[in-house]
């Protein structure tokens, strides 16, 4: 009995590797304190990390002014306690006095309720829309019932809600319909753009193809939505003038659509010859080969570079102020205009900043989630 507890523990002893080859110290060791530079970088980023999050946090957290009296005179809040911090600490009443406005624009105040409903319909639509279980085609009903209920909320006139034009929308409302409507309709326009560049058989396809992403890549989004907004209405017929939301909107998948169109061709030509030949062997035809054998295999290929795209489009939707519309970004910059506010900017644009960095975060990680995944499905 003694033999065999003792040749237990020298079996568990040789099991458990030392603390110097495996675990948080061994990694440190190796990445952190590998040589003298290494581990001098790593002191000297160290000590500016932690200087940097102790000011922060007495500036954010420790020192800083939550709430404000209302000024009974004026109606409004009195900022003179952030005033009186002068700088000290952040004044986070501007963001219990302006959030509404920063979220929803110059929507009506009473009817800010249905912008809420319609950010929560978003969320929950990226939600179902990343699960895999959902993959299928009533994936399509849900984005539709989704969306037009969204376009019911947005606009009113029914069901004794009052109708509210395109022109008093504002806020993460839009910056979410800019991003989602756009993606969604730029994505497949952009992989007929991609099969079309590499059409071999239809000269005339295929120059038209590369006009495009050459055209459109060619020039700045802030021109094409100055060309949407001037340009695009003279080409409607007489009495057919879109609103500026519409315009921006088309303009923005048009330019999305170019590069992802270059993603998904770097997707189509990594894939090797044998793969459209397997393909051919099968008797398939050209969309039944594109679609159930080529273009899932060059999707996968592409995830990082299409979620690094859908990224940059989703904050590029700040751009649309150039036209005057409010998007989320734009009803912040307006909300601090007011002049009592005008000194705790810095505030508003972290709360703004937070908000974008929480979607890219979130697009960002679900793609390396995929990756993951596609990466064990194909090792069996």
């Amino acid at each position: 009995m003694s033999t065999a507890t003792t040749t237990h523990s020298a079996v568990s002893r040789r099991e458990r590797p030392p603390l110097l080859v495996a675990g948080p110290v061994a990694w440190a060791r190796a990445n952190l304190f590998g040589s003298f530079w290494s581990s001098l970088v790593t002191l000297g980023l160290t000590y500016f990390l932690i200087k940097f999050a102790v000011g922060f946090i007495d500036w954010a957290l420790i020192k800083s002014v939550w709430t404000v009296p209302m000024d009974p005179a004026t109606g409004k809040l009195n900022p003179e306690a952030c005033r009186a911090a002068k700088g000290e600490g952040a004044c986070w009443a501007v963001i219990w006095d302006k959030y509404r406005f920063i979220l929803f624009g110059r929507y009506p105040f009473d009817e800010q309720w249905r912008g809420a409903i319609v950010i929560v319909l978003f969320l929950g639509l990226f939600v179902v829309s990343a699960m895999r279980r959902f993959w299928r085609r009533e994936l399509v009903l849900i984005w539709i019932v989704t969306l037009t209920a969204i376009g019911v909320l947005q606009w009113g006139g029914v069901f004794g809600m009052p109708y509210v034009g395109q022109d008093e929308w504002g806020g993460l409302p839009i910056t979410l319909i800019l991003s989602t409507f756009g993606l969604a309709f730029a994505f497949p326009i952009a992989i007929l753009v991609a099969l079309g560049r590499r059409a071999t058989t239809l000269p005339a396809v295929k120059l038209l193809c590369v006009v495009y992403v050459e055209l459109i890549r060619g020039v700045p989004l802030i021109s094409l939505l100055f060309m949407a907004s001037v340009m695009f209405p003279l080409f409607m017929p007489v009495g057919l003038n879109p609103d500026k939301l519409l315009r921006a909107q088309i303009a923005i998948i048009l330019f999305a659509a170019a590069y992802l169109a270059e993603v998904v061709r770097g997707g189509l030509q990594a894939l090797s010859r044998g793969q459209y030949e397997a393909a051919d062997a099968l008797g398939l035809t050209y969309w039944q080969k594109m679609g159930l054998i080529i273009l899932p295999q060059a999707l996968r290929l592409v995830i990082p570079p299409l979620v690094n795209t859908f990224i940059g489009f989703f904050k590029d939707t700040s751009l649309v102020l150039i036209i005057g519309i409010f998007d989320l970004l734009t009803s912040g910059k307006v909300a601090v205009a007011d002049p009592i506010w005008q000194a705790f900017s810095t505030e508003v644009y972290i709360m703004l900043g937070l908000i974008y960095f929480c979607f890219c975060f979130s697009m960002a990680r679900y793609s390396q989630g995929l990756e993951r995944e596609f990466a064990k499905s194909g090792g069996r």
